[in-house]
C-alpha cells in the first residue's frame, strides 16, 4: 500500500521529523571516545519517552530480522552499515559510527540516520560519508510531484556510482506514514522515468549507503547487524522528506 497523507498529518510528520532531527543532532554531539553503543540507546530512550513519542524499533520484527530488534537506535560502527543492534562497546578514536533513528509521534512516523566519525577521522572515511550524502541530496532534488521513483534512483546511484562505490540494491529507502517501512521501495539506483509517480502527500525515506569496496552484505551473530562481507568501512545517510505542491521537504532537520 502506498500511503498518501492529508495536509494535517503532514503537519504532524514535520513534528516528527524535527523530533527525529533533534534527536539524533543530540546524540552526535553527545557521542565521544569511550561512549558505549548501550548508553546511547539509553539516551535515545529518553529523549523518545520525555516527547511522549515512541519507538519504531523495539517491537520491530521483519523477516529479515532475529526479531523483535528491543532497542531504540540502530549503533552501526566501522563495517556495519545497517539494523545496527546496540550492544556492549565503547567507541574508540577513529570509530565510524552511523546512527539511525524511527520514531512515531500523534500516529506518524519518520526516520532518519547520520555517519560520523569518533575522534580522529580518516580521509577516505570522510569521502564515504560526503559520497552519501551528496547521494541524498541529489535524490531530494529529484523529488517533487510528478517525479517518478526511478529519477530518485537514478540520481542518487549517478553520484555513488560516480564516486566510486559499489551500490546494493537489496536495501534502500521507502515510503513511511504512519508505519515505518511502507511503498515505494526506493533503491539507490535505478534508470530514471521509471516507476511510480510522486503525489502531494507521500512521504519518503531516502536512505543512500555504501561499503567502500563491496556490495555484498553479511548478517552478523546477533541476527540483525548487516555488515560488508569484506570488512570494508561502511556509511549511510537518510532523511525522510514529503512531497508537496512545491517540490520535496525535509522533514529531519533537527530544531
Amino acid at each position: 500500500m502506498i500511503e498518501i497523507l492529508t495536509p494535517a498529518e503532514v503537519d504532524k510528520a514535520r513534528a516528527t521529523g524535527a523530533l527525529v532531527g533533534t534527536i539524533l543532532q543530540t546524540l552526535r554531539e553527545r557521542t565521544r571516545v569511550g561512549t558505549n553503543l548501550l548508553e546511547i540507546d539509553r539516551w535515545a530512550k529518553q529523549m523518545i519517552e520525555d516527547a511522549g513519542a515512541d519507538s519504531c524499533y523495539v517491537d520491530y520484527a521483519p523477516s529479515f530480522g532475529r526479531g523483535p530488534f528491543g532497542h531504540h537506535i540502530c549503533t552501526a560502527v566501522n563495517d556495519a552499515v545497517l539494523h545496527g543492534l546496540p550492544h556492549d562497546r565503547a567507541l574508540v578514536d577513529g570509530d565510524l559510527l552511523t546512527l539511525d533513528l524511527a520514531v512515531s509521534l500523534d500516529g506518524i512516523a519518520a526516520d532518519a540516520a547520520v555517519s560520523f566519525v569518533v575522534g580522529t577521522p580518516r580521509a577516505e572515511d570522510l569521502a564515504l560519508i560526503d559520497a552519501t550524502e551528496r547521494a541524498l541530496a541529489a535524490g531530494i532534488a529529484a523529488a517533487g510531484p510528478g517525479a517518478r521513483i526511478g529519477d530518485l534512483s537514478h540520481a542518487i546511484g549517478t553520484v555513488l556510482e560516480s564516486a566510486g562505490y559499489p551500490v546494493n540494491v537489496e536495501f534502500g529507502g521507502h515510503g513511511i506514514g504512519s508505519t515505518m517501512h511502507q511503498d515505494p521501495h526506493v533503491s539507490n539506483t535505478g534508470r530514471a522515468g521509471r516507476g511510480y509517480t510522486l503525489r502531494p502527500g507521500l512521504l519518503l525515506a531516502l536512505e543512500p549507503w555504501v561499503m567502500a569496496d563491496t556490495d555484498v552484505l553479511v548478517t552478523d551473530a546477533d541476527g540483525w547487524t548487516l555488515r560488508s562481507a569484506t570488512g570494508a568501512r561502511t556509511a549511510h545517510t537518510e532523511h525522510t522528506i514529503a512531497i508537496t505542491e512545491d517540490g520535496a521537504e525535509v522533514l529531519t532537520l533537527p530544531r
